[in-house]
């Protein structure tokens, strides 16, 4: 047999194995506040504990996306790799929407769809969660009023797709608010982006704060390793220890903002070509995927 004939292929990997790392994440830090606790010390006064999310999200976020957003009471909300709820939770309940909320993590969203009723009280069935990924939603097309997307886009290993992919569910006139991050030295192609989704970019809001509170959190874990070993387990331990080793030197001169994309008004609802959405990712600098709710 000719070896140069032999062709090796990398087989695809399933949605199970693809939620493992998010699963045990998730998993384990419901056994324990420690991760939570961690956040805290990290953002200070600007963490949200009500809505305990393991991302970036704080008061000033949360206020931001309030805003952003634009939302009438009784329209729908998603919240596109929502973990476990807390942020789509936290919105639905002050802007009086409706929710949808899906996330790679059977286990989040078994978390998210508990802590309903904390949030929505009798009104908990207007918020569902189910299991689905960023570059396929099954969600139909226009039927999101809203979007939010909080550091969730770095983990698609197609970005631009899965950002068409949200353009297409949001109907016209509705807005995506989506955390998104540069590293020192690359060009936003957001508008490029927006434009192959069929959006157009409404807000860049800088977060100059968000860098410095990765690096808080990434040093708290490391300081408190023996910690999260004997509370989380080796195997969650190690993973997030190995995310902080890994990330550090990279938030030097990171920029983050939150984008705001809209829909127009007026104009169709559909996927853009695939060959602008393959040019336009290879154009933008992206971090790799993490072990959790991460910088994107």
């Amino acid at each position: 047999m000719n070896p140069a004939a032999v062709q090796t292929t990398t087989p695809p990997t399933t949605s199970k194995q693809r939620s493992a790392p998010y699963d045990a994440f998730h998993a384990a830090r419901a056994r324990t506040d420690l991760t939570a606790r961690l956040y805290a010390a990290a953002m200070g006064e600007d963490y949200p504990s009500e809505v305990s999310a393991s991302s970036s999200c704080d008061w000033p976020l949360l206020g931001l996306l309030t805003a952003r957003l634009r939302m009438s009471p009784d329209q729908l909300l998603v919240d596109a790799g929502c973990g476990t709820g807390g942020i789509g939770l936290w919105l639905a309940r002050a802007l009086a929407v409706r929710l949808e909320g899906f996330d790679l993590s059977p286990i989040a969203i078994a978390q998210a769809t508990t802590r309903r009723p904390h949030f929505l009280d009798r009104k908990a069935t207007w918020a569902r969660f189910r299991i689905a990924e960023l570059a396929d939603t099954g969600l139909s097309d226009g039927c999101a009023d809203g979007i939010v997307c909080v550091d969730v886009l770095g983990r698609s290993a197609d970005k631009v797709s899965a950002m068409c992919e949200l353009g297409r569910v949001l109907a016209p006139g509705g807005r995506l608010a989506m955390t998104r991050s540069l590293r020192p030295g690359t060009t936003a192609a957001w508008t490029e982006q927006a434009q192959a989704a069929g959006l157009e970019v409404e807000h860049v809001d800088e977060r100059p704060a968000e860098p410095v509170m990765w690096e808080r959190l990434y040093r708290l874990w490391i300081a408190h390793a023996d910690d999260l070993i004997g509370e989380l387990g080796g195997g969650q331990a190690q993973s997030m220890l190995r995310e902080a080793h890994r990330m550090l030197p990279l938030l030097v001169g990171r920029r983050a903002v939150l984008l705001t994309l809209r829909r127009p008004a007026t104009g169709p609802v559909g996927s853009p070509a695939a060959a602008r959405m393959t040019t336009l990712d290879r154009r933008v600098g992206n971090s790799p995927t993490f072990s959790g709710r991460t910088p994107q």
